[in-house]
């Protein structure tokens, strides 16, 4: 492996600049319940709540399927942000609460139609997810049909940048951590490399940005790259095939961009005598295989995570609250903070609007978080007595995004570099900054 220095130096032609963890480190705002010592407790809507009478978070997150990993970390980080806006008073005086359902995955769309249908029956202020791309590209329209404000805290495809004015993210496009996922491998000083790809929106289009930073920068690709053909389908459980036609074009690297397939892709590819350090991981994936294989079998290997790596402070706060509500412990990090995030935009655009509807959120949610310059602020109440002051805001929160572009897009974005160690466990090793 090459030193961290080189590497990050080998990003700096994408114009992404190196940042320090304390930069990146940003922290929650501590509810004072938490601040206490008291238990935090699930805020679940009434049955007789929406917008008009309540701050109604409605989250369509993964609690099934391939990307169920995904779904404690985003659901801690709404479940604190909501503890958080309540401790400081609510929103326009009234309580925020949760309501949760099901997005699944993109192999079965039912899931989350179904819970996109509800949602919407429900009355909420706005929606946060989903964590898939595929599946947002499913619903998107039913919610901006229904005027209601969708912000994911995870979505990358490049297709979903301006698709609906109802529609925003606060995880940059496929562009940003493709850039810097294909530079990061060239930079590692491998020139050939191999795909192994899911047929799915989000597979696809971080391949397409990955593979044209990978030529961009004189490499190649031997196997899965774009109009090859050679995805597979999601949730396929057999890779023999598809790694033995990988390792027989010779690649320097190899790149698997899956989700829970990666469980079965891995086993084949030791089977095969493939030196996992040269494995390369994306958001999907990059994941603790700690229980799922041999100490050592992912060691040296490296992934991207779009987003700032989660302080110290703010993972405490998440597992403390994980702990307190659903009696587990808090694994997995991802993503929590841009779900934090999303939901305190929002909490400030209503405020900022005067009512907690979805129009309302919608018509101002560009502007907390920073579109039209304004005071930099960093927890609920601060950005609370500002906006009461008659003053312009930008929200600066765990995530370290930028302001909204006019794609609904963050104008800027951290993407995580992350080494596996001998446990398995992917451990935050640098990021750098991209722009959308």
């Amino acid at each position: 492996m090459r030193e961290l220095s080189l590497r990050t130096r080998a990003l700096s032609g994408l114009a992404l600049a190196a940042t320090s963890a304390l930069v990146l480190a940003g922290c929650a705002s501590g509810s004072s319940d938490n601040a206490s010592g008291a238990t935090y407790a699930a805020a679940d809507c009434a049955a007789d709540s929406t917008s008009d009478n309540t701050f109604k978070v409605g989250t369509l997150l993964p609690t099934t399927g391939n990307l169920a990993f995904l779904g404690p970390p985003e659901i801690a980080g709404v479940g604190l942000a909501v503890a958080d806006i309540n401790a400081a008073g609510g929103v326009n005086g009234m309580d925020a609460c949760v309501y949760n359902t099901d997005s699944g995955d993109s192999s079965d769309m039912s899931v989350s139609t179904a819970s996109a249908e509800d949602l919407i029956q429900q009355k909420v202020s706005f929606v946060l997810g989903a964590a898939s791309s595929s599946v947002s590209l499913n619903v998107v329209d039913s919610f901006t049909e229904a005027g209601i404000v969708q912000i994911s805290p995870a979505n990358t495809a490049a297709a979903l940048s301006g698709y609906s004015p109802f529609y925003f993210r606060v995880a940059p496009p496929d562009t940003v951590q493709g850039n810097a996922l294909g530079q990061l491998i060239t930079g590692d000083g491998n020139s050939s490399v191999a795909f192994l790809v899911f047929n799915d929106s989000y597979g696809t289009g971080l391949r397409d940005s990955t593979e044209a930073a990978i030529v961009e920068a004189g490499g190649e690709v031997v196997y899965g790259g774009q109009g090859k053909g050679q995805e597979f389908p999601p949730s396929q459980t057999t890779f023999s095939s598809e790694v033995t036609a990988a390792l027989s074009a010779n690649p320097d690297a190899l790149v698997v961009i899956a989700f829970d397939e990666t469980k079965a892709i891995i086993p084949e590819l030791v089977a095969q005598g493939w030196d996992m350090a040269n494995t390369y991981f994306v958001d999907g994936n990059t994941s603790s295989f700690e229980a799922d294989f041999e100490a050592g079998t992912l060691e040296g290997a490296q992934g991207t995570i779009p987003g700032a790596a989660p302080s110290d402070e703010l993972k405490a706060l998440l597992t403390k609250y994980w702990s307190d509500v659903q009696g587990e412990e808090l694994t997995d990090f991802i993503y929590a903070a841009e779900s934090y995030d999303a939901t305190m935009l929002a909490a400030l655009a209503a405020t900022k609007g005067g009512d907690n509807t979805p129009a309302t959120i919608q018509a101002n949610l560009a502007a907390v978080s920073g579109a039209n310059g304004g005071e930099k602020c960093t927890t609920f109440a601060a950005c609370v007595d500002l906006i009461k002051a008659g003053k312009e805001i930008q929200y600066q929160g765990p995530s370290s995004i930028g302001p909204f572009n006019e794609l609904n897009d963050p104008s800027s974005a951290f993407v995580g570099i992350y080494q596996f160690n001998n446990k398995n466990v992917p451990i935050w090793a640098t990021a750098v900054e991209g722009k959308s």
